[in-house]
C-alpha cells in the first residue's frame, strides 16, 4: 500500500489563520512537504506572501476554494493562477474553472457530489457521490477528487473505498474533519493517496502535546504504520 501524502492546511473552518506565514516554518522542521491554505481569510497580498514563504521552504503549495457561488470560486481560481499554486483542490464549476485553468500547470482536484454551507458539507446518496466522481475523473483536465468525506452522514470509509474504486487512474484527496487518528487511517486504509488536516492541528485535537511540530509529528507516526 502506498503511503498517502499528509497535506498540513495553515487553515481553522475552512479559513486561512492569520498568523499562517509563521506556521510554515514549524511545517518545514517538520518535514511537511505538502502545504496548504483557502482563499479566504487572508488578503491577497499576504496570501502571495505565503505562497512564497511555502515554496522556499521545499514545499509544494495547494490552494482549496471554498466559495459558495460561481463568480466568487472562480474569482479564487483566479487567485489561485496568480499565485502559481500547485494544486487547486475543491469548487463544484468545473466547466468554467478548466477554461480559465487551461494551459496553466496547476492540477485541479474539484469536489464530487452536491456541497453546501460553510463550513463545507456534502450532499446526496453514496450512489450519487460515486456517478459524480467518475464524470469529473473522466473530463480532461481534472487531475484528481477533493472528497469531502468526513463531512458526509454516512458510512465514511465505505463512500471513500467506492470512490477511490470507481476512479482507479484519479488520485482521490480526502478533506475535511479528520480530526482523530482513527478517521486518518480509515482514510488511508480505504484507498485515498492524500489527505488533508489543518484545524484539528492547531486546535491540539490529537493525543500529544498541543504544540504544533509534535501535533504533527502524531499524525507522521500514523502514516508510517502504513
Amino acid at each position: 500500500m502506498t503511503r498517502p501524502e499528509f497535506i498540513f492546511m495553515l487553515t481553522r473552518h475552512d479559513r486561512t489563520v492569520e498568523n499562517a506565514v509563521d506556521l510554515v516554518e514549524t511545517a518545514r522542521e517538520a518535514g511537511v512537504r505538502h502545504i496548504g491554505f483557502k482563499d479566504i481569510g487572508l488578503p491577497f497580498t499576504v496570501l502571495q506572501t505565503l505562497a512564497s514563504t511555502i515554496r522556499e521552504a521545499g514545499a509544494k503549495t495547494y490552494l482549496e476554494v471554498v466559495s459558495l457561488d460561481r463568480d466568487s470560486e472562480l474569482r479564487s481560481i483566479q487567485a489561485g493562477i496568480a499565485l502559481g499554486v500547485d494544486y487547486l483542490l475543491g469548487g463544484t464549476h468545473v466547466g468554467d474553472a478548466l477554461k480559465l485553468l487551461e494551459g496553466t500547470k496547476i492540477r485541479y482536484y474539484p469536489f464530487p457530489g452536491r456541497i453546501s454551507g460553510h463550513p463545507s458539507i456534502l450532499e446526496g446518496t453514496k450512489t450519487e457521490i460515486v456517478r459524480s466522481a467518475v464524470d469529473l475523473a473522466g473530463r480532461p483536465g481534472v487531475h484528481g477528487l477533493d472528497l469531502l468525506a468526513y463531512r458526509f452522514a454516512g458510512d465514511v470509509p465505505k463512500l471513500i473505498r467506492q470512490v477511490c474504486a470507481a476512479v482507479p487512474n484519479k488520485p482521490v484527496i480526502v478533506a475535511g474533519s479528520l480530526d482523530r487518528a482513527e478517521r486518518i487511517r480509515a482514510t488511508t486504509s480505504a484507498g485515498a493517496s492524500g489527505f488533508t488536516v489543518g484545524t484539528a492541528l492547531l486546535d491540539g485535537a490529537f493525543p500529544a502535546s498541543p504544540d504544533l511540530a509534535q501535533q504533527i509529528g502524531y499524525v507522521q507516526t500514523i502514516i508510517r504504520q502504513f
